[in-house]
This record gives structure tokens, C-alpha cells and sequence, in this order.
């Protein structure tokens, strides 16, 4: 099929207003939330599952590489298209087909692709349940489907990466013919069209959900991360305990919906700011909490003083947003901020990151969101950790913290509900912060190194020094994560005139050396090399390379040639 002729059968079946070809309509399916851009022939957005397999069947008949796309949030590259291609590339962007299905007694959910976590938090709320995550990706529109083939990951210490073996895919297989293939354990029909039309539809009884013994969650990872002397990592992206057909996929299966659990909703949650200037006391409070506390806390997100600064400042336009108008408005701002960018970028009498700019000035305007308690402490002490537990737990998380003073120099408060949203929200406004200090301070930034890295559970110097041969190539170094996970972001802000990638690669060999996986809760997308195994595991879910080619630094030809 030529190429016009793709193009006049994807107008047939989603309609010619949904087929997108002009660079300035493409522009913003085309580049990652944080990195990643390359060329595609067409966007084009199917409204519903048999639209999306239509469009599939012709694309793989035209011999195009094809990329599952839905809220373009990753981090990593892995949902855009790459350069050097031998084929031309088409993103078939699901965001339309966003339907939820809320299963009997709601302790499970389907979610088509386009989906969103924050779409679910919304369904579930009614009968107090929650989704596996909910916070971070779930307030930036990140979608459920998105979640589970990155084995995304999270702040919550109880749930591991997001994992399902109970999904519909389509495959497309060695002898370059597609299969769809229904593992949700709903008896939907034989043909295609008879499954997806009875999905979409919802033209399927209790009776047609079969009793299976399939995970929807990671039922073991509540006992896994307690396990602080083992000698490996408790979560990350090529863990080969969660990578099973579309979980962990990372696009190279193209996903229809995924059968998920839900949770239920703690009833109430206390919050206890810590800070200390020891290394060692953060990390008694990890063992203590991990190893003796009855019920795993909540959340355990660490921040460093140098990310609380730069948050404070240089993410307060997206502190400003959700305090004033909710998480619902972040996607919207995130995709109208995406189009202007593409808009600026081709007007020469405007500075380089001109939007960025406007938006930074604009928050300065407005003071610090930062409660002074909580900027108090940032002065006090360099190590900070916001820890949530449930209600029921504070009189023994109250109890183990002041075990761990005992031996250690360490500080805490118990946080006001103020100061608890406040914290978080300073904590979920780090990564963007960091991204946009480095686009507004371009003339002394070279690049941003974004690493997200799982350290060895039993890896008791937790907290990177680096030699001076890298740390004299860095501007700064910020350092934030969920840190009874042992998971960790670590942003470097390169110098100018230095070579990223050759600081990247010494970073890299660190972390082998130290016995650290990486990445830790994002997919490889083109910002990590995969592993051996986990290349394999790509090769066999894809065999002919046509979905999500060159992801991993893996070959961009048909059939990995």
C-alpha cells in the first residue's frame, strides 16, 4: 500500500478530521512531555476499539511502524516517534476511546486505552476506592493502559509497579500477520469485531467474567519491599518477576484495555515531616519502618534541600494551578502549553523558551507557596522526608520514630493538613521544576540528565557522591524519590559546553558499579539502552519490529536488522 493510499484508508475509517498530516497539527503527538521528537507520516485518533483495530490492520499491511500513543505524558521518549528510521512512522492516538468499566463490587476496573488514572480516581470515588496510583502521573492525565505496559511505578509503598495479566492486545506476529488476543477472562465474542464491539459496548453479563487466578496488581509486593537486606533492587522497569504480555510491554504489543484492581480508600492519613543532616538516620528510619511497623506507611517521599529551593521557585506556576483550579486543569494546561510551544518555535523574533519564560515570570509574581514551617526546616536540615501513614498507625509510627532519635540526630513534626498539602505538592512540582530551570537558564545549561534509578535494597549509602571528574561538569545536582522503595530521581543540570552524553555514561557505569537497575519506573523508551533480557523480551512480543521501533537502543530496521 502506498503511502496516499494509507493515508485515504485511515480518512475511511476515523474520519478525515481525525487524520492528521501537517507538521503544525502533528507537532504535539510527535514530541515527549520531556524528551523525544521525530517525524510520523500521520496522526490519527480512532474513537472506538474497532476503529483502533482497523486502522492497526492497515497500517501493518502498509508496512509502517506504528506507535500506541495516549496522554503523551512519558518521561523517557517511549510514546514518540525517533529519527533514522527505515520505515515511516504513524501514532495512533487513543485518547478518544477513554471509557472505564467499573466491575461488580468494584474491586476491579476495565480501562480502555485513552483512559486516564485521574478519570479513574473520579469513577472510583463514589464508592470509596482508589487506583493503583494517585499521585504524580494521575494529575498530568497520564492513562491507566499507559501505566500498566511501562510497569509504571509510584509513590505508594504498598503497590509495587502497576501490572496486570489480565489484558487485550493485538500482536503482531513473525510472518507479519496480526492476532488479537483476549486475556481479560470476559467471554466477548470469537471474532474481532464481535470482541471489541461487545467490549466497547459493554455487552457482556457477570456471567461472561470467568473466575480466574490471574493477578490484576502486584498481590506480593506489600512483603517484597520489606525485604531491606536483600541484595537487589525492591521495584523496577525490567524486574522479570512483572513483565508479562502487555505489562512491561512498552509499546511493542498494541493494547485494546487492561483488567485492573482497585483499592480501598484509607480511611484517614496522618503526616509527619522529618529532616536530618545524616544519611544514616533517613536510613534507620527506612528499616524501622519497613521491618517492625505493623502497617506499611502510605507515602515516604524524600526530598533534597537543593529540589526543595528549585520547586519552590521554579515550579510554583504548577502549585499555583492545582491550589487555584484543581488537577483536573493540569492536562489541559499541559497540552495547550505543548501547542504553544510548537507555535513559538517557529516564530524567530521570539526568544528561545519563550513560553516558559512568560509562565515563570507570571508565578514570581505571586509569593512563596510554601508554608514557613515547612522553609524552616529546609534551612534547618539538608535530608527531608515527608511520611504519611494511616490513621490507626500513630501512635506506633510516633513510637518508632523516637527509637530511631535515639541513636540518631533526627527532627519531626506531625504536619497540619495545610502543611501536608503543601508538601506534596512541592514534592509533585519537583520534576517540572527542574525542566524548566533548565529551559529558562539555557545560556548556562547545556542539558538536563533526568535519571530514575532503583538502588539495591540493602545499599546503606544511599546518597550519591560523585568524583569530581563528573561533578565538576554539573551545575547542580538534584535528588528526590520514594524512599522506602529505594527509588530515586536524580536530575543533573549539565554546564554549558559539556558533553551530556558522555557525563550520561559515566553516571551509568556508577550505578552499575553500585549494583543499581535503571529505570526504575519509566520505560526504557530512547533515554536508556535495554538490558539483554529485556530486549529479548521486546523481540518476542514484536518480532518483525513494527511497533515502537528503536525503543532500548534497539535496531530501527523490520526484524531488528
Amino acid at each position: 500500500m502506498s503511502h496516499s493510499s494509507l493515508i485515504h484508508a485511515l480518512k475511511d475509517i476515523v474520519g478525515s478530521r481525525y487524520v492528521l498530516t501537517s507538521s503544525r497539527a502533528t507537532a504535539p503527538y510527535r514530541k515527549g512531555f520531556r524528551e523525544g521528537h521525530g517525524p510520523a507520516l500521520a496522526v490519527i485518533k480512532p474513537a472506538t476499539l474497532l476503529q483502533q483495530w482497523h486502522a492497526l490492520q492497515a497500517c501493518v499491511s502498509a508496512n509502517v511502524i506504528v506507535i500506541m500513543q495516549a496522554a503523551n505524558t512519558g518521561l523517557t521518549g517511549g510514546s514518540t516517534p525517533t529519527q533514522g528510521c527505515d520505515r515511516n512512522t504513524v501514532i495512533i492516538n487513543t485518547s478518544r476511546i477513554n471509557d472505564i468499566h467499573v466491575l461488580a463490587e468494584q474491586q476491579q476496573i476495565i480501562a480502555l486505552p485513552g483512559a486516564s488514572l485521574f478519570s479513574l480516581e473520579k469513577a472510583l470515588a463514589p464508592y470509596g476506592r482508589v487506583p493503583h496510583s494517585v499521585i504524580g502521573s494521575s494529575c498530568i492525565g497520564a492513562s491507566i493502559v499507559g501505566g500498566v505496559c511501562n510497569n509504571s511505578g509510584g509513590a505508594l509503598v504498598e503497590r509495587g509497579p502497576a501490572y496486570t495479566e489480565l489484558a487485550l492486545y493485538a500482536q503482531v506476529n513473525s510472518d507479519g500477520s496480526l492476532s488479537l488476543i483476549n486475556n481479560l477472562d470476559i467471554e466477548l465474542g470469537d471474532t474481532p469485531e464481535q470482541i471489541l464491539t461487545n467490549l466497547q459496548t459493554k455487552q457482556y453479563s457477570q456471567q461472561n467474567i470467568k473466575t480466574t487466578t490471574k493477578q490484576a496488581s502486584d498481590h506480593e509486593y506489600a512483603q517484597w519491599v520489606r525485604k531491606t537486606d536483600l541484595d537487589t533492587p525492591a521495584r523496577f522497569n525490567a524486574d522479570p518477576r512483572r513483565l508479562h504480555q502487555a505489562s512491561g510491554c512498552a509499546g511493542k504489543l498494541a493494547v485494546f484495555a487492561v483488567r485492573v484492581d482497585t483499592f480501598a480508600k484509607n480511611e484517614q492519613e496522618l503526616t509527619f515531616y522529618l529532616g536530618t543532616q545524616s544519611t544514616a538516620a533517613l536510613q534507620a528510619v527506612r528499616k524501622i519502618m519497613l521491618e517492625q511497623a505493623s502497617s506499611l506507611p502510605v507515602y515516604a517521599e524524600y526530598l533534597h534541600r537543593d529540589i526543595f529551593e528549585l520547586a519552590d521557585n521554579y515550579g510554583r506556576d504548577t502549585v499555583l494551578l492545582i491550589k487555584n483550579l484543581g488537577t483536573n486543569w493540569l492536562p489541559k494546561f499541559f497540552n495547550i502549553k505543548r501547542q504553544l510551544d510548537a507555535v513559538c518555535q517557529k516564530l524567530p523574533f521570539l526568544p528561545k523558551n519563550a513560553v516558559d519564560k512568560l509562565v515563570y515570570r507570571i508565578a514570581k509574581l505571586f509569593p512563596s507557596q510554601t508554608p514557613s514551617q515547612l522553609q524552616h526546616w529546609n534551612t534547618l536540615y539538608q535530608h527531608q522526608l515527608i511520611l504519611t501513614v494511616k490513621g490507626e498507625a500513630q501512635q506506633q509510627t510516633l513510637a518508632l520514630l523516637k527509637k530511631v532519635q535515639q541513636d540518631h540526630q533526627i527532627n519531626f513534626f506531625q504536619c497540619s493538613e495545610q502543611e501536608a498539602k503543601a508538601a506534596y505538592l512541592l514534592r509533585f512540582a519537583a520534576a517540572g521544576a527542574a525542566v524548566q530551570y533548565a529551559k529558562i537558564n539555557h545560556h548556562e545549561v547545556e542539558d538536563i540528565l533526568a535519571l530514575d534509578i532503583a538502588l539495591k535494597r540493602n545499599d546503606n549509602q544511599w546518597f550519591e557522591k560523585l568524583p569530581p571528574n563528573i561533578n565538576n561538569k554539573l551545575m547542580g545536582k538534584l535528588y528526590y524519590g520514594h524512599f522506602l522503595c529505594h527509588v530515586f530521581h536524580q536530575d543533573y543540570l549539565v554546564k554549558k559546553g559539556e558533553d551530556p552524553k558522555a557525563i550520561k555514561a559515566a553516571l551509568l557505569e556508577l550505578l552499575e558499579q553500585r549494583g543499581a537497575q535503571y529505570p526504575a519506573e519509566h520505560n526504557v523508551g530512547h533515554h536508556y539502552h535495554a538490558k539483554p533480557a529485556l530486549a529479548e523480551n521486546y523481540r518476542s512480543l514484536d518480532p518483525t519490529n513494527s511497533l515502537n521501533a528503536g525503543i532500548g537502543g534497539m535496531s530501527k530496521k523490520r526484524d531488528y536488522l
